[in-house]
């Protein structure tokens, strides 16, 4: 029998039980249910709610029950409309009527509220370990790489000379900054809900703040109507999962362009590679464009969500059914990212001497503008003189480094030999030694900071 059915007369709908049901989704948090209905059960013992042989009873069913569920060997019954009602219904053929004690002053709505923020705390720390898999690989693949000059890009035109491993290490902090995000949110899913009951708090003078220690929440909700509707929680790891999503999709798709023959600056292992059907050379970054095009389904998740919510009166409202769907299906699509984004990278080869073939002589025009500021001339002014040089070039159809010296001097005849030796990429890298710089001894530096990131 239905925990709701008292009220009514006659069976729900065949449709509208489809409808209702929650179980193939919500039975994810089977353990978090048990969890809390353990903790439950405790609370109301120390009011007296049940004797110490019922709460020993009640505990000793939910340990049997979450036994079957860590052996995989629960069954689940066509009358189970979610996990609650599923562990209820156990309880009560292992125990007998004594399991109808245990939802004494409390609401599937404080319970499924506490369940699944239960849930998104274990599965933020898992995001985080994952992130930082991750990182410590970006991190190898600096130190390997630590040699290797890319051409830098600005609105996809080259731009100026960078290390790779400076390439590698930007994306560590991108990393890092949706790390932070999760630890925040942390917090913020540590309000425990239990206790509030529908919507007006429990009728029983339980101990809520014993009741939160228990279950490791930091505090109880400090409002009962609040807590049991609140999903900011889960937009917030909705719009987390997003970001970190968005930062890979960012990544891969610059990975895309250096996998083409006409960057031919990494090559991807063939596991982490696919075939053509019809195509017999070809030899595809599928998983790359796999993550780019996740992000725009995590994206979705998180819109979907927010437009769910933005409609809803106060207090719970079984729209909120829709909670738990878009968070599961982020999670679960991002530990495959992240876990295929960490083997990529760690298996990936790099052709360092394509590296520097790509690169233009114009690139260094900043450091020769830079020069000739060391000169004495205003930066505005040498910006202009170099710009008149590269089109100089361009009209002559020169690259900068074959430009005869009698064509820079007469742009501006401070222009002399040391011209063609700033042209060289090396320099160029070696002039960016500030702090978060380019250059390989800011690089270097960088890597040990990220270290120390790690490690605290």
């Amino acid at each position: 029998m239905k925990l709701w059915t008292g009220r009514l007369s006659g069976e729900i709908d065949h449709w509208a039980t489809q409808l209702n049901n929650s179980l193939w989704m919500d039975q994810r948090m089977a353990k978090e249910d048990v969890i809390g209905s353990m903790a439950w059960a405790k609370a109301i013992f120390n009011v007296g709610l049940i004797t110490k042989i019922e709460f020993e009873q009640i505990i000793s069913g939910l340990e049997q029950i979450n036994s079957l569920f860590e052996t995989d060997t629960f069954v689940f019954e066509p009358s189970d409309e979610d996990i609650h009602t599923a562990v209820e219904r156990k309880l009560t053929e292992l125990i007998g009527d004594t399991a109808g004690k245990l939802h004494t002053g409390r609401s599937r709505n404080d319970q499924v509220a506490t369940d699944f923020r239960l849930w998104v705390k274990t599965a933020i720390q898992l995001l985080i370990q994952w992130i930082e898999d991750l990182q410590h690989t970006i991190i190898q693949r600096a130190v390997t790489d630590i040699e290797t000059i890319i051409p830098g890009y600005t609105h996809l035109q080259q731009a100026q000379p960078i290390l790779l491993s400076h390439w590698w290490m930007s994306h560590f902090w991108s990393l890092q900054r949706d790390k932070t995000r999760f630890l925040n949110l942390l917090t913020e899913v540590s309000s425990m809900p239990l206790g509030s009951a529908a919507l007006a708090g429990t009728g029983f003078p339980i101990n809520r703040h014993q009741l939160a220690e228990d279950l490791g929440f930091s505090s109880p909700a400090p409002n009962s109507l609040d807590s049991v509707s609140d999903r900011d929680f889960a937009v917030e790891f909705l719009f987390a999962t997003s970001l970190l999503a968005t930062h890979l999709s960012r990544m891969a798709e610059m990975m895309i362009l250096f996998c083409t023959q006409e960057f031919n600056l990494i090559t991807l292992s063939d596991h982490f590679s696919t075939g053509s059907s019809i195509m017999p050379q070809k030899k595809n970054p599928d998983p790359l464009e796999l993550i780019r095009g996740k992000s725009g389904v995590l994206l979705g998740k998180l819109c979907g969500l927010m437009t769910t919510l933005k409609g809803l009166p106060s207090a719970y409202d079984k729209d909120l059914q829709e909670d738990k769907q878009p968070v599961f299906e982020s999670f679960d699509t991002l530990e495959i990212l992240l876990k295929v984004m960490n083997g990529l990278l760690s298996s990936l080869s790099v052709n360092t001497k394509r590296g520097l073939e790509l690169i233009h002589p114009a690139m260094m025009a900043t450091d020769l503008a830079d020069e000739l500021v060391q000169l004495g001339v205003p930066f505005r002014q040498a910006h202009h003189a170099v710009a008149g040089v590269v089109k100089t070039a361009e009209l002559l159809q020169l690259p900068l480094d074959q430009l005869p010296l009698s064509e820079w001097q007469k742009v501006n005849p401070l222009f002399e030999a040391w011209v063609f030796r700033i042209l060289d990429p090396g320099q160029s890298i070696h002039r960016h030694q500030a702090w978060g710089g380019t250059a390989p001894k800011a690089v270097q530096e960088q890597i040990r900071h990220a270290r120390k990131f790690l490690a605290s």
